[in-house]
């Protein structure tokens, strides 16, 4: 019996490109059928299904490219829970966990059953101006606040569950998922967070004050973020990948979605703290990455 397989891919790299078209013949050989999205099946020049049917069809998903290409790729099936592996052609890859030297024995392991399924949080962002939802966004990663192209910083109201914790001067603001722990909050001098751990973090990007420190919340509270003044060119960015303008007095609502996830496929040897340790080189001498 013929094996369906979804697969997504970032078209922009050769590697993947490359990658996808050995699946495809490796996949005539073994039958596993993949079936692709009509963009990724026009630049490889094989029949594709358009969105919804290949939504519809596909039980689990490969995914080839880096994080980036694994945040699209959530938001692509958002609505339909199917499950993604991701196969790294990027840099980091705490998403994409997957070898492409690996690709083929992986992709085994998951058609026998020999994997587990980690679902992972979202972010449910709503920006209200007055009285009107203007946007609802969905991040696997994180949402942000954040100033433009000029260079002083803004002023930040937060608060939770509508009490007032902090007002904060800054170039931005960070909330963000435990899976985008290890992502720019990671970078503003948040903490690493597993992704089984419920939970919100808020980090403050480059603030204006040595009382400002990241801080971590329930799965149940509410951060509204509240930019202070008349500055213009303010972004409220979903993923670092989309963008939408806020207007002086707009609220930000976010908190953990009570619903939506998005679920990736863990192989047993592919554990969070192994991939950590590899990742972030822990565990290893000065002398063991200096021969690197």
């Amino acid at each position: 019996m013929t094996q369906t397989i979804g697969l997504l891919l970032n078209t922009q790299k050769e590697k993947a490109v490359s990658l996808a078209k050995r699946l495809l013949a490796w996949g005539q050989e073994q039958n596993v059928r993949f079936l692709l999205p009509p963009h990724e099946a026009s630049l490889l020049g094989v029949p594709g299904l358009p969105d919804q049917e290949w939504k519809n069809t596909v039980t689990f998903a490969v995914v080839i490219g880096g994080d980036g290409t694994f945040l699209r790729a959530g938001r692509y099936v958002l609505s339909h829970q199917i499950p993604l592996y991701g196969i790294n052609v990027g840099k980091l890859g705490f998403l994409t966990v997957g070898a492409p030297e690996m690709a083929e024995e992986d992709i085994r392991s998951i058609l026998e059953g020999k994997y587990r399924i980690q679902p992972r949080a979202l972010l449910e962002g709503r920006v209200l101006r007055g009285n009107r939802k203007v946007h609802e966004v969905f991040a696997l990663n994180d949402l942000v606040v954040s100033k433009g192209s000029f260079a002083r910083v803004i002023f930040i109201r937060l608060l939770v569950n509508n009490e007032t914790l902090s007002m904060l001067p800054a170039d931005g603001v960070i909330v963000a998922t435990p899976t985008g722990s290890t992502a720019y909050a990671l970078s503003a001098g948040g903490p690493i967070v597993p992704p089984h751990v419920a939970c919100l973090i808020v980090a403050p990007i480059c603030a204006h004050t040595l009382s400002a420190r990241p801080i971590v919340l329930g799965a149940e509270d509410v951060v509204t973020v509240i930019p202070e003044g008349n500055f213009r060119d303010l972004v409220f960015s979903q993923d670092g990948q989309l963008s939408y303008e806020l207007l002086p007095d707009d609220r930000i609502e976010i908190r953990l979605s009570p619903e939506k996830r998005v679920q990736s496929i863990l192989l047993s040897e592919r554990e969070y703290f192994a991939l950590l340790q590899q990742k972030l080189c822990w565990g290893q001498s000065q002398t063991e990455l200096e021969g690197e």
